[in-house]
């Protein structure tokens, strides 16, 4: 009777997962879906921990169990309530960490296990009483966990501003030797003596951590938002193994969605962006060092538009385009820039936003942004949309995004973008851009737009800017 509570338990929680993913795909739902298959999740953890059984026997060890549940709920709950929108991909990032790591953890407690029932059989090989789909399991589970982890740290320490960007000639080489290095040691392990099989498995992991971080350390910062989705498709694979280990249905169910997902995510990032998915596998990607293009200088003289003129081109525009970007984020003004939108509105201008696909530091930062402040979903425009849009378009207002407006991904083979689909801003009438500075973006080469003739700049922190702005048209 137990035993089929618990089933039931993992059933409720595996629907609830589909539904709540399902329901993250409109912002009107997506909180709704979250709490949803936390809810389902909980169901899962609380079922397994008073009704799962194993020979008659139950768990056990609550005190632990339940310290540590109170430990990371305390932990995730002050940490989700004290980051600030603009940390939420380096949150991502180490939240995914910590789940790789779990895996990785998980199969290294399940080969000690086979390790200490068989190391007394000291001339036999391992695979002897292990068979290979179970240790390719256990193994798949602490390869990709390890990758997961380690790359998903350095992912944080990158978009945090604590680690820089790291390359050198040939490093996609020793990338791949690594990767030879970790399935050679994970095969020997296998097939070496019972008694000696845990120093090669250990080896395994370790390799796998050093190649999480080569992996990643090469990586641009402009295209950070195709590895956190990578990232996490490792980690959603490494929990579905756990799942495996476990004969675990609901573990195995979070795991390959996660999986899937961040998979398509990948693929979908790495089509905005023009990337190889196999130059992401070998971390060969991205490196600021490995473009040219990065011109030193600025390339021209460029003009400065005041509050009062922008104002008044606005005020009397018939269509305006809002392009979002990190800069936005970093100064709290996605509900100053919905106040424009509306007060715009009322005045009969056409207003919409561009969005594009890694907008930000994450996949779906700016949506996530703008939500926040309750602009209507119906305001946002995909890249495609928004590019069709620009030629009919007369003011396009910049707010922090540089690298996704950069012609140079078209016009520049040797910079490190080129290739990447940008919004086609400069189709507009006029483009007013907002930013605290001339310094480079993200990408840290020089952006073309900024000298064009049609390019206006508007310096100044984007939530004070938006603000005068707003007063500015009032007072028209």
């Amino acid at each position: 009777m137990e035993f089929s509570i618990l089933t039931l338990c993992y059933l409720v929680g595996s629907v609830t997962f589909i539904i709540g993913l399902k329901m993250l795909s409109n912002p009107a739902t997506a909180r709704r879906g979250n709490l949803l298959a936390a809810a389902g999740m909980a169901i899962a953890i609380i079922g397994t921990i008073f009704l799962y059984e194993d020979g008659g026997k139950k768990l056990g060890n609550y005190g632990w169990i339940f310290a540590g549940i109170i430990a990371g709920t305390v932990i995730g709950t002050l940490a989700a309530k004290k980051v600030q929108m603009t940390a939420m991909p380096e949150m991502v990032s180490m939240f995914n960490g910590m789940g790789g790591a779990c895996a990785a953890l998980i199969s290294a407690v399940e080969f000690d296990y086979l390790y200490q029932a068989f190391k007394t059989m000291d001339a036999q090989p391992l695979s002897e009483f292990v068979s290979f789909g179970h240790y390719l399991t256990i193994i798949a589970g602490a390869i990709i966990g390890s990758v997961s982890f380690a790359g998903s740290i350095i992912a944080w320490g990158k978009l945090s501003g604590k680690i820089k960007d790291f390359s050198f000639k040939g490093q996609h080489i020793v990338n791949l030797l690594l990767l030879f290095l970790v399935l050679a040691t994970a095969a020997y392990a296998h097939h070496s003596a019972s008694s000696a099989a845990n120093i090669p498995f250990f080896i395994t992991i370790a390799l796998s951590l050093v190649y999480g971080v080569m992996f990643v350390m090469p990586i641009g910062g402009a295209d950070m938002p195709v590895v956190i989705s990578l990232l996490n498709s490792f980690t959603g694979v490494a929990a579905a193994c756990g799942g495996f280990l476990y004969d675990n249905k609901v573990m195995l169910t979070g795991g390959i969605l996660v999986g899937a997902a961040g998979t398509l995510l990948t693929i979908l990032m790495c089509k905005a962006m023009n990337r190889s998915l196999k130059n992401v596998l070998i971390g060969s990607f991205g490196g600021n060092a490995a473009g040219g293009g990065a011109k030193g200088g600025p390339q021209g003289a460029y003009k400065e538009i005041s509050l009062s003129d922008t104002a008044v081109i606005m005020t009397y525009a018939h269509k305006v385009m809002i392009v979002p970007g990190y800069g936005l984020a970093v100064a709290q003004a996605q509900h100053a820039c919905h106040e424009l939108e509306k007060l715009l509105t009322e005045k009969g201008v056409d207003v919409k936003y561009a969005i594009h696909p890694v907008a930000g530091r994450m996949p779906g930062h700016m949506n996530v942004l703008l939500a926040e402040a309750d602009v209507s979903y119906d305001k946002l425009e995909e890249m495609e949309q928004a590019n069709d849009e620009f030629s009919t378009t007369d003011v396009v207002l910049i707010l922090g995004a540089n690298d996704v407006v950069n012609p140079a991904a078209k016009t520049d083979p040797s910079s490190p973008i080129y290739g990447m689909p940008i919004l086609d801003v400069e189709l507009a009438k006029n483009v007013i851009v907002n930013k605290r500075s001339m310094k480079p973006g993200y990408a840290g080469i020089e952006n073309e737009l900024f000298f064009r003739p049609k390019t206006s700049m508007l310096f100044g922190d984007a939530k004070k800017v938006l603000q005068e702005l707003i007063t500015e048209i009032k007072n028209l």
